[in-house]
């Protein structure tokens, strides 16, 4: 696996990126992900199996129904949906995913994230996107300089 700076590097190089775990309510990280990755030019597609709309975008049930599919994922999900998310992106040829981490586990699988690796998928177990993101906010910036401070950054 590349290290941390290629893999982050390689996935925002990507611009068709789902983002699984999309909810109905706004407030949720998942959705703070998706708006800043649709207002960085990201062609961005939210993944709920119970929506059909999101932020005032189409909603899509699961990864195979995106239109020409993506090359990388955000998963936003609990771990334990996890699992099955990391097979879906295998069945869907998605070679790169991120594991949204904020505080706590997040969505983090050690089990997702050795499938992805058997499976030749570039996966990112922790940490947040927005965190390397050209631009990210303050708070963004400060958690990485911390996870980065205490060893606490995902090794690829």
């Amino acid at each position: 696996m590349p290290p941390l700076k290629e893999a982050v590097d390689d996935f925002l190089a990507q611009k068709r990126i789902a983002v699984v775990g999309v909810s109905r309510d706004s407030a949720q990280a998942a959705n703070l992900v998706y708006r800043t990755l649709r207002k960085a030019d990201y062609e961005v597609f939210a993944v709920n199996p119970h929506a059909e709309e999101v932020e005032g975008d189409a909603c899509y049930h699961d990864l195979k129904s995106i239109p020409g599919g993506v090359a990388a994922a955000v998963i936003a999900t609990p771990p334990e949906i996890t699992d099955a998310v990391a097979r879906e992106c295998a069945e869907q040829g998605v070679s790169r995913v991120w594991m949204h981490r904020s505080f706590g586990k997040g969505s983090v699988s050690n089990d997702a994230a050795a499938y992805c690796r058997e499976h030749g998928i570039t996966v990112i177990a922790g940490a947040c996107p927005m965190m390397f993101l050209p631009g990210a906010d303050v708070g963004h910036r400060c958690m990485r300089w911390m996870l980065k401070l205490t060893g606490g950054l995902p090794k690829p």
